[in-house]
């Protein structure tokens, strides 16, 4: 019997503020995987604009672990490619526990995604769900997302790259943006710990990274600082964005789509989409 596996992973919502490159979150939309074995043969289907040959991220995640020659890699995702929502993590993810699973290897699939994708915390928000902090060294911690919290996704049409979102940050930062950043990061871990979501709004401003990179996502940066003012918790720049992610509490969130529906018309999607807690999921079929 040919063996054939199906994997589920979320996608992710990085930096959440203040925690450039260490705080990460699953949120609730998600990328399917489902790899048949095919001898003799190798491919890709898909519908999305992606890679179509061994170049493809997913494709990448499985042989890192193991050859994919003779098997097929269906894919669909209900992600949006826009960025910053942490599809190439969830891309590498699911290759890797793809083959983790059908070989059963046993691998440290966390070190693996994150070498494949550049840093953890994407990586480990899609392995483990959640919300995760991710030190420098060691494994991650998981924290989950306390009840009350919910969260809309603004989705812009128009991507950034992520290089020049890299470079659009300086190699040093003035002591006192960094001292801020690190308050307000653990404002956000205890806010989130307690289920304080008065203490998770004030945690969620950042002086590092998101005014940085304004400039190339002026419509994005804006409906940062008008969050508040719109009913809502705050507001954060999805991973290196443009995408936004709009921090709201469970009586407010219908009135605050409504506001953002009108904001967001013609550059952006708006979603809800509620905290992920389950990571990667695999299951033979």
């Amino acid at each position: 019997m040919r063996r054939r596996r199906l994997v589920r992973v979320p996608a992710s919502t990085a930096n959440l503020g203040p925690g450039f490159d260490a705080f990460a979150a699953a949120l609730s939309l998600h990328m399917e995987l489902e790899v048949l074995e095919t001898p003799g043969k190798f491919a890709v289907e898909t519908d999305l604009p992606i890679d179509r040959d061994r170049s493809n991220l997913v494709v990448r995640g499985f042989e890192r672990l193991a050859p994919a020659d003779g098997f097929t890699f269906r894919i669909r995702s209900a992600i949006p490619l826009c960025g910053g929502l942490g599809t190439s993590a969830a891309a590498y993810v699911a290759g890797l526990v793809a083959a983790d699973h059908l070989f059963e290897l046993d691998a440290d699939l966390l070190a693996l995604a994150a070498e494949l994708d550049g840093h953890p915390d994407n990586a480990a928000a899609a392995l483990h769900g959640g919300i995760v902090v991710c030190p420098v060294e060691g494994r991650p911690a998981r924290l989950a997302a306390p009840a009350g919290l919910e969260a809309v996704l603004v989705a812009p049409h128009d991507p950034v790259r992520t290089a020049a979102a890299r470079a659009a940050l300086p190699p040093l930062v003035p002591l006192a943006e960094a001292v801020f950043n690190v308050a307000h990061g653990a404002l956000l871990v205890l806010g989130l710990e307690r289920g304080d979501l008065d203490l998770v709004s004030r945690g969620l401003d950042d002086r590092l990274h998101q005014e940085r990179r304004g400039h190339l996502f002026p419509s994005s940066i804006e409906l940062v600082r008008d969050a508040r003012g719109l009913g809502a918790l705050g507001a954060t720049i999805s991973g290196a964005g443009p995408s936004v992610l709009v921090w709201t509490t469970s009586d407010s969130t219908g009135a605050v789509v409504e506001q953002l529906r009108d904001r967001a018309g013609g550059w952006a999607s708006v979603l809800r989409v509620p905290f992920e807690s389950a990571g990667a999921d695999v299951r033979e079929l």
